[in-house]
């Protein structure tokens, strides 16, 4: 650690400056009363354009990305792009979608995606399931966010979790009393810090290592010695389906993870989500050249600690930057953990506090009481994150990432179909989310990764030899389990209607789909009408 004291120095006062900004938050746009999910969870709903685009690009766009989309560029090279397309699919996508998640949120005061389908489908039991499942994919998600930390520590010589525990001991601290404000006025200096350490390091490392070209060159001669066969820096036959699938899999989940709606839903209004939805592809540019990071690794001769491939970014700064610039760029990965650990934190505590403590424990909790319950649920949260990482093999948390990338997606049909179509019965939806995780769950079970000696849960990467066909090609397992969902759901839909089964009463209305700000329906948050 001796050798990194700049670097530590430069990390650590970037560190206070947020934390302190953290706190600060809450008295920024300071409401009368923070005792509400309204103001605590989503400041106020009155977040214009530009605190939007920073607070949704620094949810999506976390620490984890930062280490680890160049370290997959750098065991298996052209797939770990599909980060690039995926981004760029995503906006107009999500642009058909959540426009109308604002409007019918705002009219009856929804503050979670289970609060929308309770409604539109007259059904709390599967309201239950699509809170569960927006829980279960989150929370390993969370401790992620620490393994980007981890990596930036370990670099900088320091071993050991108590720096970590300390980490989130604040992070927990003013997120409880500043709630999305915190994360909000944050994200400005995590962005700012990430696009100057990019810019600089796609101009820099270069310029030091002989041109792009003696780069890629280095690339493909590593590749050329891998006996992968999807792994070089082009795709091929082997891995094109997985890279396409891949991609729009995971364009599809990303705006069903509980914390990107909630930054959605505290915009002000239907235009700055429109203006979004343009803008943040801009993110887009930047995460391409951070994929570039592990050719450029791989040129420099960096070494990973250990097989922690999570270390190979930041060890290629400690490599070539000096060292006062190394300190702002682990301290730019640092600060992006915070960011999207509290805006998810929150997220996951809205979920419990609406749709399991105000369903099932409490029908007449007060906006004070559920703010209190949310608060102590996000610190729960928190403490079950740093235990993951103190508890389990850092590995294991990134496959239960994996495994909650292929379940959120399953819940698609009720939420993101459930803004367009009322045609689904809610016991169809539950029988397609049912068989849309245990078809994902085993397609996962059989993917191996015989390079970490994992036989199982090896990655997403699912062979079509397993069903039978002749090639070496494979398919993301989301995607497959997704289509089983759907299926299932629509026969499932057609069974019940035929059997004239009794399906639940939607008490949203056509008109709460397109309602703006200004408009007599837009209320603040207020559910009785739910119950």
């Amino acid at each position: 650690m001796s050798g990194h004291v700049t670097e530590l120095v430069v990390f650590a006062l970037l560190f206070i400056l947020v934390s302190g900004m953290g706190f600060v938050a809450a008295r920024w746009r300071r409401p009368t009363d923070l005792a509400s999910l309204n103001e605590w969870g989503l400041g106020g709903r009155s977040f214009g354009s530009w605190v939007t685009w920073f607070l949704v690009g620094g949810d999506l766009y976390t620490a984890y990305t930062f280490v680890a989309v160049p370290a997959l560029v750098f065991s298996s090279g052209a797939l770990g792009f599909y980060a690039l397309p995926y981004t760029v699919v995503v906006y107009p996508l999500v642009f058909l979608v959540l426009a109308r998640m604002w409007s019918v949120s705002h009219v009856h005061g929804f503050v979670t995606p289970a609060d929308f389908v309770r409604a539109r489908f007259g059904s709390p039991t599967l309201a239950l399931l699509i809170a569960i499942t927006g829980l279960v994919a989150t929370m390993p998600y969370i401790a992620l966010q620490l393994v980007g930390i981890e990596a930036v520590l370990k670099s900088m010589g320091i071993t050991g979790h108590l720096p970590i525990v300390i980490a989130f001991a604040i992070l927990a601290a003013y997120t409880y009393q500043s709630g999305l404000r915190a994360p909000a006025l944050i994200a400005f200096v995590k962005d700012a810090l990430i696009y100057i350490v990019i810019l600089a390091a796609v101009i820099y490392i270069p310029a030091k290592l002989g041109g792009w070209s003696h780069i890629f060159d280095m690339a493909q001669a590593k590749f050329d010695k891998t006996p992968a066969p999807g792994d070089g820096i082009l795709l091929n036959g082997a891995n094109q389906l997985q890279y396409i699938t891949l991609a729009f899999g995971s364009a599809l989940a990303l705006f069903l993870y509980p914390h990107s709606l909630t930054g959605v839903l505290a915009s002000k209004n239907r235009n700055v989500i429109k203006r979004n939805m343009s803008a943040l592809p801009a993110y887009s540019f930047v995460l391409g050249l951070i994929a570039l990071l592990g050719f450029m690794a791989i040129a420099a001769g960096t070494k990973p600690i250990g097989t922690d491939t999570n270390t190979v970014v930041p060890m290629l700064f400690d490599q070539l930057f000096p060292d006062w610039f190394t300190g702002v760029a682990f301290a730019a990965i640092g600060i992006g953990a915070l960011v999207p650990a509290a805006i998810m934190s929150i997220a996951a505590a809205n979920l419990f506090t609406r749709n399991i403590y105000r369903e099932y424990i409490n029908k007449q909790a007060t906006d004070a009481q559920e703010a209190k319950v949310s608060k102590v649920v996000s610190l729960v949260v928190k403490v079950g994150a740093v235990l993951c990482i103190l508890l389990l093999d850092p590995q294991f948390s990134i496959d239960l990432q994996l495994i909650g990338g292929v379940i959120i997606l399953q819940t698609l049909p009720s939420v993101a179909l459930g803004l367009y179509t009322r045609w689904f019965h809610k016991g169809g939806l539950m029988a397609g989310w049912a068989a849309g995780l245990a078809a994902g769950v085993w397609m996962l079970y059989l993917i191996p990764n015989p390079a970490k000696g994992k036989a199982h849960f090896g990655g997403s990467a699912f062979s079509l030899e397993n069903l039978g066909f002749d090639t070496k090609m494979t398919i993301y397992a989301g995607f497959l389990a997704l289509i089983v969902n759907l299926v299932v759901a629509v026969l499932g839909t057609l069974i019940f209607r035929a059997a004239k089964v009794a399906d639940g009463a939607d008490t949203t209305q056509r008109g709460d789909y397109f309602a703006d700000e200004g408009d007599p329906d837009v209320k603040d948050l207020d559910l009785a009408g739910s119950h």
